[in-house]
């Protein structure tokens, strides 16, 4: 495959979230929630190709591949839309069942392989590279938001550089966070800022980009998500859906509905991310009885 590098950031939970359908608590069940086609999906022009490597996969079941990386061209395969706006849901692709690429960089990773974290305000660049996914009508004001730029552990297990803009009350603890994640080599895919190509870009089901800010509603219009004030983080929205009813967000992710098979990105009660969110008195969604959001951490229980 090969590697479609966008212009350093045309760049969605969801965004469908990969900002896929997340960011309710066990109270706003019935409402459901959506952003644009993914948190982390982005359209096939933007999104960046994987290239398969060498390196052994860390997982085994039922289907014993030889092949290290999923052999799947990312953003390349657009759904046919349901009534509610969403992708049609379907069954994993084999290729993405065991889900492991190798993460392009967007910034440039630690020389030295070790946690390196920085903290900002939301410069204009950065503002201008959010586009739709913050706007004036949003309940938070930039100068109440911070820019964060933090190592992470890839599914290659190299070292990594990834951003976020989170709510400035939460980002040395959000830092913090993932400062235990690298130490304890939880690995991510992809940590980038949701940006408009995401939020307009057609629903591929197989977006899984961790992200924190997207300024939106819940899907009845009725409240704000809590990412809409930097209070929420999605990660690794593949490996981990969103599921309420007939409904899986990311759309192709199915398959990661079996917290019983344990694959690498994978958040289980006794994962070193809740037990690091809880630390620092965020909630995770994979805990909800009436739908299960298991990429989503929020500081509100929303």
């Amino acid at each position: 495959m090969t590697v479609r590098r966008f212009g350093r950031y045309a760049a969605a939970l969801l965004l469908a979230l990969t900002l896929t359908g997340c960011g309710l608590g066990d109270d706003d069940a019935a409402d459901g929630d959506r952003t644009a086609p993914t948190a982390g999906s982005r359209s096939e022009k933007d999104r960046p190709r994987h290239r398969p490597t060498d390196q052994q996969s860390p997982t085994k079941r039922p289907t014993d591949r030889a092949s290290s990386y999923s052999d799947w061209d990312l953003g390349a395969h657009p759904l046919p839309l349901r009534p509610d706006g969403f992708g049609v849901m379907g069954p994993t692709p084999p290729a993405l069942v065991e889900r492991r690429f190798a993460t392009v960089d967007l910034l440039p990773p630690p020389e030295d392989g070790r946690f390196h974290s920085t903290v900002g305000p939301v410069t204009d660049e950065i503002r201008r590279r959010m586009g739709k996914t913050w706007s004036p009508a949003c309940p938070v004001g930039l100068d109440d938001l911070r820019y964060l730029t933090v190592s992470f552990r890839g599914f290659d297990g190299r070292a990594h550089t990834g951003e976020l803009v989170v709510a400035a009350s939460e980002a040395a603890d959000v830092v913090s966070v993932f400062d235990a994640l690298f130490a304890a080599a939880f690995p991510i895919e992809e940590m980038r800022l949701p940006t408009t190509a995401d939020v307009d870009a057609h629903p591929t089901g197989d977006g899984n980009n961790t992200a924190g800010l997207v300024c939106r509603a819940t899907r009845g219009g009725g409240s704000w998500s809590a990412h809409a004030y930097g209070l929420a983080i999605d990660v690794n929205p593949f490996n981990n859906p969103y599921q309420k009813g007939d409904v899986v967000l990311p759309e192709l992710a199915s398959s990661y509905l079996d917290r019983s098979w344990r694959r690498p990105g994978m958040i289980q009660p006794d994962s070193v991310a809740v037990r690091e969110f809880a630390r620092i008195g965020w909630s995770w969604g994979g805990a909800w009885s009436s739908l299960k959001d298991y990429q989503h951490f929020t500081a509100t229980g929303r």
